[in-house]
């Protein structure tokens, strides 16, 4: 397996090289674990305003780390912007970044890093959608953690286990409510004959068919369901339906109460790396994801939530302290113990 991973490596590593030639000093090179169409406008108002020369090379979070490992000291690399936290505390653990100036740090309103080497750019939410002709609130508990015995909805629920959203909240529970906790959930979620698809899009539409009554997922789904969002962002780069959004789709979010893990907070995140030739350039982009111009865009365009406070967001979304106190507070770092929830899902069967 490790020798695999290593020809992967390589092979990403001499795709980027080849197809986006040598770097100069003046250049910023970005690696992005976000979509490029979620990316791009972002970029493109950055290069415009500054007239600096930017590039950005798109992989998913574990590809463009493996990448980094592969190219050690000689990478191109001046940013990484990453899909989780835990990968940036997996680069962080692997001496890739740079401690960032308090004045980059102390931006974030919330979900700040401990180490002080990445800075939170959005925010997403696990959420439990549900369609409403099927389900009653007042029959839903009010801890992700009663779901699994709730035998009513056998059959009913859809789940993602294999996809990385899923991987941040198995962590999470691992570590906040300790690895028998996490086990037992699992194994009791798993006598409810749970449906399991690929990612979260597949299991949103299987709501909207009817085909379960109710998924755990991240709160954007429900959103660009009804109010739309830009192409490109969810992982098959493809909307919902032909017909576009629907405010009157049949699916609505349902949160647990204040504090639960089912309401967990999964934080993007941007960071300096230490093969950066100009350092200046580089957290002059950081500044700039933290700009209000650019956490505007994350809310109104993309669904997500922003990290500063001074941000409008759509009627449509949740306020944002609501939010953010529904989530229990953990140590975001802490996510890149993702090998021992990999093991945790290999032992009950889910991979």
């Amino acid at each position: 397996m490790k020798n695999v991973l290593k020809i992967l490596a390589v092979s990403v590593a001499a795709f980027f090289l080849s197809s986006c030639g040598q770097t100069t000093s003046d250049q910023l090179v970005v690696y992005s674990g976000r979509s490029q169409a979620l990316v791009s406008p972002l970029v493109e108002d950055f290069k415009k305003q500054t007239g600096i020369d930017i590039e950005v090379r798109y992989g998913n979070d574990a590809e463009l780390l493996a990448v980094m490992s592969e190219e050690g000291d000689q990478s191109p690399a001046d940013v990484y912007w990453a899909n989780t936290t835990g990968a940036l505390a997996n680069a962080s653990q692997k001496g890739m970044l740079t401690t960032l100036p308090d004045s980059l740090t102390s931006k974030p309103s919330a979900y700040q890093s401990k180490s002080g080497k990445w800075i939170p750019v959005t925010v997403r939410f696990r959420v439990l959608a549900y369609n409403p002709t099927a389900v009653d609130t007042a029959n839903l508990p009010n801890s992700i953690l009663d779901l699994a015995k709730m035998e009513e909805f056998k059959d009913r629920v859809g789940w993602t286990p294999t996809y990385s959203s899923f991987y941040d909240f198995i962590t999470a529970l691992r570590l906040t409510e300790g690895d028998e906790t996490a086990k037992n959930w699992l194994n009791n979620m798993q006598d409810l004959n749970p449906k399991a698809y690929s990612s979260n899009t597949p299991m949103v539409q299987a709501i909207l068919a009817g085909e379960v009554d109710l998924g755990l997922t991240n709160h954007y789904y429900v959103i660009q369901t009804k109010h739309g969002g830009k192409e490109g962002y969810f992982e098959d780069h493809e909307h919902y339906g032909e017909e576009g959004p629907n405010p009157d789709a049949n699916i609505e979010t349902y949160h647990f109460e204040e504090g639960d893990i089912g309401n967990l907070a999964l934080v993007t995140g941007a960071t300096q790396l230490k093969t950066a030739d100009n350092g200046e350039l580089a957290q002059q982009f950081l500044s700039f994801l933290l700009s209000k111009q650019a956490q505007e865009y994350a809310a109104k365009s993309v669904n997500e939530y922003p990290v500063m406070d001074n941000v409008t967001l759509p009627d449509y979304m949740l306020d944002a302290k609501k939010a953010t106190q529904l989530s229990p507070e953990y140590d975001y770092e802490q996510l890149q113990q993702l090998e021992g929830t990999l093991n945790l899902l290999r032992e009950v069967g889910l991979i």
